[in-house]
């Protein structure tokens, strides 16, 4: 891949990810996310994510509601119960990890230049 097009793909895989590392970048959110993966990815509810990270309900929903909205978190519905996960599909994990392997070979291509 030529190095003009590689860095217009880094620059459109940015601008794509921008929401999720911006979510992400947050050290509670960073909290809540160790909890889903210790869930196992069977999905957790807000009441456990509450208790396990010693936050309160309403400050759990709204980090989950801006993890929700940047596709890093899923939720599936069941019955009045809401369980959050993190999912592979339809979330922005394969974008973001695209991305970083692309800035990565990019590194690696130019190291080897030199």
């Amino acid at each position: 891949m030529e190095c003009e097009e590689r860095l217009e793909k880094i620059v459109s895989g940015f601008q794509k990810c921008r929401n999720a590392f911006t979510a992400i970048g947050d050290e509670t959110r960073q909290l809540i996310l160790l909890v889903l993966l210790e869930s196992d990815l069977s999905g957790i509810r807000v009441g456990e994510i509450a208790e396990k990270t010693h936050l309160t309900r309403p400050s759990v929903s709204h980090h989950l509601q801006i993890l929700k909205e940047a596709g890093i978190v899923a939720m599936q519905r069941e019955g009045t119960k809401n369980y959050y996960y993190l999912s592979v599909d339809g979330t922005q994990w394969k974008e973001i990890a695209d991305l970083i392997n692309l800035i990565y070979g990019s590194i690696q291509s130019i190291s080897s230049q030199k």
